[in-house]
């Protein structure tokens, strides 16, 4: 007889995917990463199979010796509509791995992760953007978050693609002059920005790598250029438009409440994108406490997992001490 499992915590990104047994005491019994999770590319089955893979290892990790596993915490990329919840918890119940199951979109777990209860707004901007929020009573607040269809505007691959689409622009005389006409194709080894583009449309440099481009914005910006800068004051607004909303369903304007950030683009703490967010953050939502997370999403996922079993606060605090 094995030593039983309270929580298995999966965080699932696109790029990686995270695993973590937790014992009945909060402790840490194992754990594991593989690659990412990605049910639109390969397809459900083929998704959880690299998940199934993982929990093997962590399984690993532990010695082998797990016996019963009492509660699946999975924040999943892709899992952007209740309705895809929905069908996720349904394919891993088939999987047999534990009575009960609970699937979040993988922002519950960076929001969960930085705070001390469940309670507060998360916004993250990475490759794209997306913002939650939630409340102990069990009350949240989310946005589809699934790119210009459902209004969002932002993450570090959609302002690269402006910062381009400035850059554009003023090289042929449609727009206004910018140094990201220089900083932008510089960046390739590249003299224009037609090169640029003509570069990306033909393949000589992978579509997939414009996110590149997100640091030069910044840079370009700090240097004082004003377009580069109007970028990054629009993110800084739409960051603060979706928090405030967000705190505003969960009655949380009026009274002191976590704002955490979180994803690649907040947490390299570029000073003006942090200046104007804490400022227009201030106007529209005073209460509110920024915080920029840093403790690993896995540590959210099993959070969540904890409160859905009704772990002692102890067991929550032990937890988090091994993260710290």
């Amino acid at each position: 007889m094995g030593v039983n499992v309270s929580v298995v915590a999966i965080d699932a990104g696109n790029s990686k995917t995270d695993v973590a047994l937790i014992g009945e005491d909060g402790s840490v019994l194992g754990t594991a990463r593989g690659g990412g999770f990605q049910p639109p590319a390969v397809g459900v089955a083929a998704a959880l199979d690299v998940v199934s893979e993982i929990l093997d290892r962590a399984v690993a990790a532990a010695g082998g010796a797990v016996g019963n596993i009492g509660h699946v915490s999975a924040c999943l990329a892709n899992a952007d509509l209740p309705v895809e919840e929905a069908e996720l918890t349904e394919a891993l119940l088939a999987r047999g791995w534990a009575g009960t199951v609970e699937v979040r979109n993988d922002t519950f777990a960076i929001l969960r992760a930085g705070v001390d209860e469940p309670r507060g707004v998360a916004v993250v901007c990475g490759a794209g953007i997306n913002c939650v929020g939630m409340v102990p009573d069990g009350r949240t607040a989310r946005f589809p978050a699934i790119g210009r269809i459902s209004g969002d505007w932002g993450g570090g691959s959609g302002i690269a693609e402006e910062a381009m689409w400035f850059a554009a622009r003023a090289e042929d005389g449609r727009g206004e002059p910018t140094e990201l006409v220089r900083t932008l194709p510089a960046h390739f080894g590249l003299d224009t920005m037609y090169a640029l583009i003509e570069a990306l449309h033909r393949g000589q440099v992978p579509y997939e790598r414009r996110h590149e481009l997100t640091p030069v914005l910044f840079a370009t910006s700090a240097a004082g250029d004003p377009v580069a800068g109007s970028v990054v004051n629009r993110l800084a607004e739409e960051v603060v438009a979706m928090a405030s909303v967000a705190l505003g369903r969960l009655g949380l304007l009026d009274e002191e409440a976590p704002v955490v950030l979180g994803g690649s683009v907040l947490a390299a703490r570029h000073p003006q994108l942090d200046d104007g967010i804490a400022r227009l953050l201030a106007a529209r939502a005073p209460k509110a406490v920024v915080r920029v997370v840093s403790q690993p999403p896995v540590l959210g996922a099993a959070l969540l997992g904890l409160d859905h079993v009704g772990a002692a606060p102890e067991v929550h605090r032990r937890l988090r001490a091994q993260y710290a």
